[in-house]
C-alpha cells in the first residue's frame, strides 16, 4: 500500500458526508497545543481564504492591522471575564493555554493576517461555549491582544473584515527561505523519522461538522436534515395524528391528552429509559413538539434543537444571539408551535422567528415589540387558520403601550392585527382604572399560550394581574376592576376583536393571576372552557359566550369572604380591601397557587380534569411605586409558610369531574409538583415533582402505578408520541422559576435538587 495522500486534510463524520468547515486549533481555550504546533497546524487546517505564513513573509512590507484605543479598552474587560482564567491576566498562558502576548506569540503570529486571528478567536472561544460572545466582543479581544503585543492604536477601527498583519513587518523572511523553512515541502513524521510538521488531517481541536447559517440575531448548525418531516396542514392542527404532538398541550384546546394506549395501566411498570439528552443549563420549564419522529425542543436562552425521537441524535440547533449589554439571554421559553414546514419561536427579546423544520435555518423574522422597554416572551405562540398568534409579556414597566396579543401571517411574519389587554381611557372598560392615564396602567401580561376552537373561530388567552401587584401601590382600590387584567379573553381569529371576556377576580391585589392554560372540552354536547388561577378556583364557562356555568375550590383559600356559586362573583376579605402601602396581609394560597403554569390535563374517558396544585400560604406587603412612564414594577414583599391543615404536604394532584366539578380523587405529598400533567388513552396520568420523581397514576383512581427518580427536579411538560409503532414517553428536568420553585426551595430545603442537570428523558416499554 502506498503512502497516504497528504495533499489535503482528511475528515470523517462516522460515515456521514455533509457540508462542513474544519476549525483551526482552539487559541482561546485551554487546548492541548503549543503555539509552535499551532502555527504549522493553522497553515494546514486553516479555511481556504486564510493566507499562508510564507506568503505573507514574502509580501515584505504588508501593512500593520489597525485598531482603535476604545476597542482595546473594551477587549480588556471581555478578556478578564472570558479568557483570563485559562490564559492568565498577563496573557502569559497556563498549562495548555498558549501565550497571547510575548515573543512566542509574535514569532508565531507576527506575519499572519489579522483576519485569521479574528476568525480563529470567534470560532473557538470561550472554551466550551465557542461563538457565545457578540461579534464586537471578539473584535475587541483581538484589539486588546494587539495592544498587549506593542501595536499602537490608530483612528482606524478593527472589524471582522479587516486585513493586515497581526504584528506588522516582523516575519522572519529568512526562516521562510531557509532549509526546512516554510517554503520547503511539508514532510510529516513517520515512525523512525521526524518531520517538519504534523500530518495533514490530524487534529488537536474540535472540527466543525455542521453546515452553518447565520443571521444578525442567530446561528443555525445543521448536522443532519430531518428528511422524513412532512408539512403540517391546517387539518393536522385541527385533528392531530395520534402519534404526533403538534401543540404545546397536544390539542388545539390544550387538553394535555394523547389517544396513544400502547403504554397502559397494565404494563406501565415495564417503562424504562430509552435515551437522555442533556439540555442547556439555567431556568427551564419546557414542553416540546413531535412530528414524524422528530422532536423540537426549546432550551434556556432561546436555543432550539431538533432531535431524532428514537435515539436523541441532534439533527440541528438554532442559537439566538442578543445585543451586547442588552441584559437579555438567560431566560427560558416554555413552548413552540408549528405549521407547514415551519417552527415558530417567540424570543426573549420580543421577536417572532420562523425556522425551517428540516434544517433549522431562519425563514423569516419580525420584531413584535421593543425589548428595551421590558417586553419579551416566556412561552411560544399558537397557530390558528394560518396565523401565528402570540401574547406578549414583560409589562411590569409602565410604557406608552400596554401588553397585547398579535396575529402574524404564518408565511411572512407580517402583523395582521393587535389587541391590547389593557383598556384605554374612553374605550369600553377604560373607566375601570380610576384616574390613571393609559401610560400608568401596567400588567395584564400574556405569558402562557392560548387555545383555539376551529369551529367557533375563536382563540382564548388568559391575562395576568395588573401591575404593581397591590392595588394601593397602583394608587387604586380593589373596587377598581382594572380590565382586562385577570381575565379570559375570547378573540376573533380573523380580526382580533374581543368577542367576550370574563374577569375572574376584579381588582386583583395579591399577585394571583388567571393567566394559565385554557382547556377546551365538549361534554354532553356542550362546549366548555375550563381554567384555574392562582386562587385555586376551577372556573367552568360556556366557551361560546363566556356564560358562567360553575366553580369549585381546589385548595384551601381564605382571601375571598364571598364566593357566589350562582354567579361566580368573588369578594376580598375586608382587611385585604382596606390594606394600604406597608400593611402586611396573611393569605392562602400563596403566589405559587393554588394553580400555576404547571398545566392540567383532560381525560375524555371519564370526563376528568387532572390538576397539579400547590398548598402554601404567604404574607404580603405592598410598596410605594413611582407610576411614571419607564418606571413601575411589581412592588411588594412576600414571606411564605405552609398551608394550615396540610401537614406540610405542598403538592396535591387531584381529579375533578367536569360535569359536577366534584373532586373524584386526590394525592398529597411533601414535594411540590413542578410539571404539567399528561393523560393518555392507556388510563394513565403522568406528573413530576421537585424531589426528582416522575410518576404514572391510574387516571381513574389515583393509584401510583410506576415511578422513576431522575437527576434533578422534574420540571416542564410531559409528552408522549409514537414512532414506527413504538410509543415513547418524554419528560424534562430543569430548575428555577418564580413562586412554584420557591416553595420547594424555601419550605422543603431538605430535598436536594442538583444544578446543571437539565435534560430530556425519554422512556419506552421493555421486556415481555
Amino acid at each position: 500500500m502506498g503512502p497516504p495522500d497528504y495533499g489535503a486534510a482528511q475528515t470523517s463524520n462516522r460515515g456521514r458526508a455533509m457540508s462542513r468547515r474544519l476549525r483551526t486549533p482552539d487559541l482561546a481555550a485551554c487546548a492541548p497545543a503549543t503555539l509552535a504546533t499551532f502555527a504549522l497546524a493553522s497553515m494546514i487546517l486553516a479555511p481556504a481564504h486564510a493566507t499562508p505564513l510564507h506568503a505573507l513573509a514574502q509580501a515584505g512590507q504588508a501593512r500593520q492591522a489597525s485598531y482603535a484605543a476604545d476597542q482595546a479598552d473594551t477587549g480588556a474587560a471581555v478578556y478578564r471575564t472570558s479568557c483570563s482564567a485559562c490564559h492568565l491576566p498577563n496573557l502569559a498562558g497556563s498549562f495548555e493555554a498558549p501565550e497571547l502576548a510575548g515573543p512566542t506569540f509574535r514569532n508565531t503570529w507576527g506575519a499572519r493576517s489579522v483576519s485569521d486571528l479574528l476568525e480563529l478567536t470567534r470560532e473557538t472561544m470561550p472554551t466550551g461555549t465557542a461563538g457565545s460572545l457578540a461579534d464586537a466582543q471578539y473584535v475587541a479581544v483581538v484589539a486588546f491582544i494587539l495592544r498587549e503585543n506593542g501595536v499602537a492604536p490608530t483612528p482606524a477601527r478593527l472589524s471582522l473584515s479587516s486585513s493586515g498583519r497581526v504584528i506588522g513587518a516582523t516575519a522572519n523572511a529568512a526562516a521562510a527561505s531557509a532549509p526546512g523553512g516554510a517554503n520547503d515541502a511539508l514532510r510529516p513524521p513517520v515512525p523512525g523519522r521526524v518531520g517538519t510538521g504534523p500530518t495533514p488531517g490530524t487534529r488537536n481541536a474540535t472540527p466543525e461538522v455542521a453546515t452553518i447559517t447565520e443571521t444578525a440575531t442567530g446561528v443555525t448548525r445543521t448536522y443532519r436534515p430531518a428528511r422524513n418531516f412532512t408539512s403540517v396542514s391546517n387539518a393536522d392542527l385541527v385533528n392531530p395524528p395520534d402519534g404526533d404532538w403538534l401543540h404545546w398541550r397536544g390539542t388545539p384546546g390544550a387538553q394535555g391528552y394523547s389517544p396513544l394506549a400502547q403504554i397502559n395501566s397494565e404494563n406501565v411498570r415495564r417503562l424504562s429509559l430509552a435515551w437522555v439528552w442533556g439540555m442547556e443549563s439555567g431556568t427551564s420549564q419546557p414542553s416540546f413538539l413531535v412530528r414524524d419522529g422528530v422532536i423540537f425542543l426549546p432550551n434556556q436562552a432561546n436555543v432550539i434543537q431538533a432531535l431524532d425521537a428514537t435515539d436523541g441524535t441532534l439533527l440541528w440547533e438554532y442559537r439566538r444571539t442578543f445585543p451586547e449589554g442588552a441584559g437579555i439571554g438567560r431566560g427560558h421559553l416554555r413552548s413552540l408551535s408549528m405549521w407547514e414546514d415551519l417552527i415558530f419561536v417567540a424570543t426573549l427579546d420580543a421577536s417572532l422567528v420562523a425556522l425551517d423544520a428540516r434544517t433549522g435555518t431562519v425563514r423569516w423574522e419580525t420584531v413584535i415589540a421593543d425589548p428595551s422597554l421590558g417586553y419579551g416572551n416566556s412561552s411560544g405562540p399558537i397557530v390558528a387558520d394560518g396565523k401565528v398568534i402570540n401574547g406578549i409579556s414583560g409589562c411590569t414597566r409602565l410604557n406608552e403601550e400596554s401588553c397585547f396579543i398579535t396575529a402574524h401571517d404564518a408565511r411572512t411574519g407580517r402583523e395582521l392585527w393587535r389587541t391590547f389587554t389593557i383598556a384605554r381611557p374612553g374605550e369600553p372598560g377604560g373607566d375601570t382604572w380610576g384616574d390613571l392615564s393609559f401610560e400608568q396602567r401596567g400588567g395584564a401580561d400574556v405569558w402562557i399560550p392560548g387555545s383555539w376552537d376551529p369551529d367557533l373561530g375563536l382563540v382564548y388567552f388568559g391575562t395576568a394581574q395588573a401591575k404593581p401587584w397591590v392595588a394601593a401601590s397602583r394608587g387604586l382600590s380593589t373596587a377598581d376592576s382594572t380590565l382586562y387584567a385577570n381575565s379570559t379573553l375570547a378573540l376573533d381569529v380573523d380580526d382580533g376583536h374581543i368577542v367576550w371576556y370574563r374577569q375572574h377576580v376584579p381588582g386583583e391585589t395579591l399577585d394571583m393571576d388567571e393567566a394559565f392554560e385554557q382547556v377546551l372540552v365538549d361534554v354532553d354536547g356542550q362546549p366548555l372552557h375550563l381554567s384555574i388561577g392562582k386562587s385555586g378556583i376551577l372556573w367552568k364557562l360556556d366557551r361560546r359566550d363566556g356564560r358562567f356555568l360553575g366553580l369549585t375550590e381546589t385548595v384551601y383559600q381564605n382571601v375571598f369572604s364571598v364566593v357566589d356559586r350562582e354567579t361566580g362573583a368573588v369578594q376580598y376579605r375586608e382587611d385585604i380591601q382596606e390594606a394600604r402601602i406597608g400593611d402586611w396581609m396573611s393569605v392562602c394560597p400563596s403566589t405559587a397557587g393554588g394553580h400555576n403554569w404547571q398545566s392540567t390535563a383532560y381525560y375524555p374517558g371519564t370526563g376528568l380534569l387532572v390538576a397539579p396544585l400547590s398548598q402554601s400560604c404567604m404574607e404580603m406587603s405592598g410598596r410605594e411605586v413611582v407610576l411614571d412612564p419607564g418606571r413601575g414594577g411589581s412592588g411588594a414583599d412576600r414571606m411564605w409558610f405552609p398551608m394550615p391543615g396540610t401537614e406540610e404536604r405542598f403538592g396535591k394532584l387531584a381529579a375533578y369531574d367536569v360535569r359536577t366539578l366534584d373532586e373524584v380523587w386526590s394525592v398529597e405529598q411533601e414535594a411540590p409538583l413542578l410539571t404539567g400533567v399528561l393523560t393518555t388513552a392507556g388510563g394513565l396520568a403522568f406528573v413530576g415533582d421537585y424531589d426528582r420523581w416522575v410518576r404514572a397514576y391510574d387516571v381513574e383512581t389515583g393509584e401510583n402505578l410506576w415511578e422513576s427518580r431522575l437527576a434533578s427536579t422534574v420540571m416542564g411538560f410531559p409528552v408522549t408520541f409514537e414512532v414506527d409503532g413504538v410509543q415513547y414517553f418524554g419528560i424534562p428536568t430543569g430548575r428555577g422559576g418564580g413562586s412554584p420553585w420557591r416553595i420547594g426551595n424555601f419550605l422543603a430545603p431538605e430535598m436536594m435538587s442538583p444544578d446543571g442537570h437539565n435534560a430530556l428523558y425519554v422512556f419506552k416499554l421493555s421486556g415481555p
